[in-house]
């Protein structure tokens, strides 16, 4: 078993751990600087992580109690930075880190975004991605140019037609061998098509204006776990991120995306999976629990309930804190509202524990102990679940991130878990193997390349 590793942040003070932006040692305030990126960048490059995946979200959090006012008092994803700035300025620092951001097909254009994208490729040398989103704050949406959300599966239908631009630009606008630079003609024009799409959602007649870059399309993520967002990765994920705080929860999320790859024609190792984890590790066992203990007085409930009910669509203050949430469909994140209704049977969870579990953990597991009892864990849930990895939370940036990489990678990588060395240039090559630096055949971007 070899174990993939991304660490997990966003451009904002509180992301999966609400209010420990307190804590005298958190820098997370620090997350406007672009020193802070980049020192973030060498730590888990030193660590041999495949990457660093950067959450975003385009709307403050504004369902519970009706106001922002909760959110804004914790620090709750407002303010937020746009998360694509910084990596060329962690790209440069790095030779080997991968970067994968987060962008909502609901709100950007596919033909300007393509762009962004390539040059990205260009600038990363290859070590860029792109987590899928279709957004689920309405505050977004009214921000936006809408008057109210999309509903749920219309966002993953437009999406279907956004992919469907985004692959012809970046792989069949330009010819391999467009670019000639042979002292009097910098471009061949007959190696360079428009892409001629015409659409419900879009109109590109042009073609791509950029040359394409080594990956071409980026190392493509998504996280929807509802059974569109399931069936929706099943045919365009590479790398699949899922929230569960019990391995058989996740091996449930696993199977289902597998599934839903081998209806779209895609062979069985064609998605890795990445498990969110928050690690507290310490020299000791004991010492490690004294950490979380610390952790938790700075905790927020209040500011935990704001980000839960604005990720579920459920205005978590108009229910008893303390009778069991039941399942009720909304547009916003179902994966989130099945996490703590449906996957678990055997448990029932109220609104106040939800906020006080996902208080330091954000969703996850939170594994705590020295780095032998961190491995243990890790390989465990990994072995039980199924995922290919784990999204490593900072709820205490940059300290979680330097006690992982100094204390648990070791002992990863005594046990032969994860990698001591990097192998290939690109962030494809670290799914699939040096040279792979192109979608795979059986992936439905392979059927928009530039053919004659």
């Amino acid at each position: 078993m070899r174990l993939h590793l991304n660490g997990l942040r966003q451009s904002t003070v509180g992301h999966t751990a609400i209010g420990l932006w307190r804590h005298p040692d958190s820098q997370a305030h620090r997350y406007r600087d672009l020193d802070y990126w980049m020192e973030t960048a060498r730590i888990l490059e030193r660590g041999k992580f495949d990457a660093l995946f950067v959450a975003d979200a385009l709307g403050p959090l504004d369902v519970y109690q009706g106001s922002v006012d909760a959110a804004l008092r914790d620090g709750i994803q407002t303010p937020t930075d746009d998360p694509l700035l910084p990596i060329s300025a962690m790209a440069s620092v790095t030779e080997h880190l991968g970067f994968s951001v987060t962008v909502s097909s609901t709100y950007e254009l596919p033909y300007a975004f393509a762009r962004k994208m390539a040059t990205l490729d260009h600038l990363t040398k290859g070590r860029i991605g792109w987590n899928i989103v279709t957004s689920a704050l309405d505050s977004a949406a009214r921000n936006l140019g809408l008057d109210r959300q999309l509903p749920h599966d219309a966002r993953y239908a437009k999406a279907e037609e956004f992919m469907e631009v985004v692959y012809q630009l970046w792989e069949g606008s330009w010819a391999d061998d467009a670019v000639v630079r042979n002292g009097h003609v910098f471009v061949d024009p007959a190696r360079v098509r428009p892409i001629g799409h015409h659409g419900e959602h879009y109109q590109v007649p042009g073609m791509a204006l950029f040359e394409p870059g080594i990956l071409r399309t980026p190392v493509l993520y998504q996280a929807g776990t509802s059974p569109v967002g399931r069936a929706f990765a099943g045919r365009h994920a590479e790398g699949v991120f899922l929230s569960a705080y019990l391995p058989s929860m996740a091996r449930t999320l696993v199977e289902g995306v597998r599934a839903e790859a081998a209806k779209a024609g895609r062979s069985g190792d064609a998605v890795k999976f990445f498990a969110i984890a928050t690690v507290i590790v310490a020299e000791t066992d004991a010492e490690a629990r004294a950490k979380l203990a610390d952790y938790q007085r700075y905790a927020s409930v209040e500011g935990a309930l704001a980000r839960w009910s604005a990720l579920m669509h459920l205005d978590l203050s108009t229910l008893d804190l303390d009778k069991p949430l039941e399942y009720v469909e909304t547009d916003g994140i179902r994966g989130m509202v099945e996490l703590f209704t449906t996957l678990d049977p055997s448990r029932t969870w109220t609104p106040r524990a939800i906020a006080e579990f996902v208080g330091v953990g954000g969703g996850g597991p939170v594994i705590v102990g020295s780095p032998a009892t961190v491995a243990d864990e890790l390989e465990r849930w990994a072995d039980e679940s199924g995922v290919d990895g784990f999204n490593i939370a900072d709820p205490v940036p940059p300290v979680t991130f330097r006690d992982f990489v100094d204390l648990a990678v070791p002992e990863l990588q005594r046990r032969g878990l994860v990698r001591t060395e990097y192998e290939g240039g690109t962030l494809r090559e670290r799914f699939y193997g040096p040279g792979v630096t192109r979608v795979r055949d059986d992936h439905p971007a392979a059927a928009h390349r530039f053919s004659d």
